[in-house]
């Protein structure tokens, strides 16, 4: 199952990127694919090109795990 994660940096912007895992309490380094802001622009320090990014662990604040468009259509009811 692949997951969408946001990664928040260290002093910068976040980025999100595709994964096949949920990283793992002893992983020193995060490997994500197609990089990008949440609004779907270029990440301006990582090429137009580069498909991967290796990230270590230490310069990451902390990770959201977004949810998937299956996720995004379920319909909730409240009682009033």
């Amino acid at each position: 199952m692949s997951y969408r994660l946001q990664i928040h940096i260290s002093n910068d912007d976040p980025v999100v990127v595709d994964v096949e895992n949920l990283p793992e309490p002893t992983d020193n380094f995060l490997i994500g694919s197609n990089p990008q802001r949440r609004d779907g622009k270029e990440v301006q320090y990582i090429l137009r090109e580069v498909n991967q990014v290796i990230f270590p662990i230490h310069r990451i604040s902390f990770i959201q795990v977004l949810p998937s468009e299956s996720d995004e259509d379920i319909e909730t009811f409240v009682r009033e």
